[in-house]
C-alpha cells in the first residue's frame, strides 16, 4: 500500500508540474487573445472595412511613436494629432528611417491610452500587422488608417473621451532568411574583431 500512495503522490505532483507549465506556456497568447477581445490595456482592434456609420461627434487622435532601448532605425509619427469624426476614417503615417550600414528588422507593438478606448479604436491598415525591413539609409513612410467606432458614445466611461492616444513602440526581430542570406553574402553590417 506504502508504494501505491508514493506513486499516486509522485503522480499528482508530476500531473500539477504539467498543468503549470502549461499555463506559462500558454499565457502569453491567452492575455494577448483576452486584450485584443475586450480592448483591456489599450490594445486596439482591427477591422477588414472602415464603419458605415460617422457620426457629426469629433475626437482627437495624438500619435506617439518610441523605439526600444539599442533599436537601430529613427521612428517618429508624421503629424501630432488629428482630430476626426467619430466613425470616420483617419489616415496617418509615421515615418522610419535606418541610419546604420545594416538591415534591420522590425516589429512594432501597439497601445491606445486610455485604455478604455482600446476596444473602440479600430485599424484597418497597419503596417504594425507585419515586420518591416528596412536597407541601411532607407527611409519609408508607413500607413495607419483607422476609426473610432461609434459604439464608443454608448459607453458611460468613455463617451466623454476628447483626445486618444495611439502610440507605436518598434522592436529589432531577427532577419527574415531571405534578407539574412544577402546580408551575409554582401558583407553589410559586418564588423572587424580583430
Amino acid at each position: 500500500m506504502a508504494m501505491d500512495a508514493k506513486t499516486k503522490t509522485v503522480t499528482q505532483l508530476v500531473g500539477v508540474a504539467t498543468f503549470m507549465g502549461a499555463m506559462a506556456w500558454a499565457s502569453v497568447p491567452l492575455y494577448d487573445w483576452f486584450c485584443a477581445v475586450t480592448g483591456y490595456g489599450g490594445t486596439t482592434g482591427t477591422a477588414t472595412a472602415s464603419s458605415e456609420t460617422v457620426l457629426d461627434q469629433e475626437i482627437t487622435v495624438r500619435f506617439d511613436a518610441n523605439t526600444e532601448k539599442g533599436f537601430g532605425w529613427e521612428f517618429r509619427p508624421m503629424q501630432t494629432e488629428m482630430t476626426v469624426k467619430i466613425g470616420g476614417d483617419g489616415l496617418a503615417f509615421y515615418e522610419a528611417y535606418n541610419p546604420t550600414d545594416r538591415p534591420i528588422a522590425g516589429q512594432a507593438g501597439y497601445n491606445v491610452a486610455p485604455f478604455i478606448a482600446g476596444s473602440y479604436f479600430s485599424k484597418v491598415q497597419c503596417f504594425c500587422f507585419e515586420e518591416q525591413v528596412l536597407m541601411p539609409g532607407e527611409r519609408v513612410e508607413m500607413p495607419v488608417n483607422f476609426f473610432v467606432d461609434p459604439s464608443i458614445i454608448e459607453d458611460a466611461d468613455a463617451k466623454n473621451l476628447k483626445h486618444i492616444t495611439l502610440s507605436y513602440t518598434f522592436y529589432e526581430i531577427d532577419l527574415p532568411e531571405d534578407v539574412a542570406a544577402v546580408d551575409a553574402d554582401t558583407g553589410v553590417g559586418e564588423t572587424e574583431t580583430n
